[in-house]
């Protein structure tokens, strides 16, 4: 049995009761990129973007704003061959000063819109979220 059997395809969620290593173990049985950013460290938008870069390996040219953010999980991973499906993990994202509600929801609204590009090629792309 799936653990994604009551998760549709392409969303982007809280990580609710799910674990992380339940997720990656899926993400394998499934032949899926797994990819996942530990963000407590972060404080800032820079700081958050650059903890995804690193853990996705983005490009070095990867320009640290939202809409880098956005290319890169469409249009230059499309451009690397066909997908077989995604399982994002993105966890601790961090609630500053620097970082609050508006920047969260910002963040989150990039990988909604990957997640519908993804669905538009039939391409599984499934998010999971915490917060501090």
């Amino acid at each position: 049995m799936s653990l994604f059997k009551t998760v549709p395809p392409n969303i982007v969620q809280s990580i609710r009761a799910f674990r992380v290593v339940e997720l990656q173990q899926e993400a394998a049985r499934l032949d899926q990129h797994f990819l996942y950013a530990y963000c407590a460290e972060a404080v800032t938008k820079q700081q958050v973007l650059t903890t995804i870069a690193t853990a996705f390996h983005f490009p070095r040219h990867f320009g640290k704003n939202f809409d880098a953010l956005a290319d890169c999980l469409t249009d230059l991973t499309h451009k690397a061959g066909k997908q077989i499906g995604f399982v994002v993990v993105l966890e601790q994202l961090p609630n500053t000063q620097k970082f609050d509600k508006e920047a969260r929801e910002t963040l989150l609204d990039v990988f909604r819109d990957a997640a519908d590009y993804w669905a538009e090629k039939k391409v599984p792309f499934r998010v999971f979220y915490s917060f501090q």
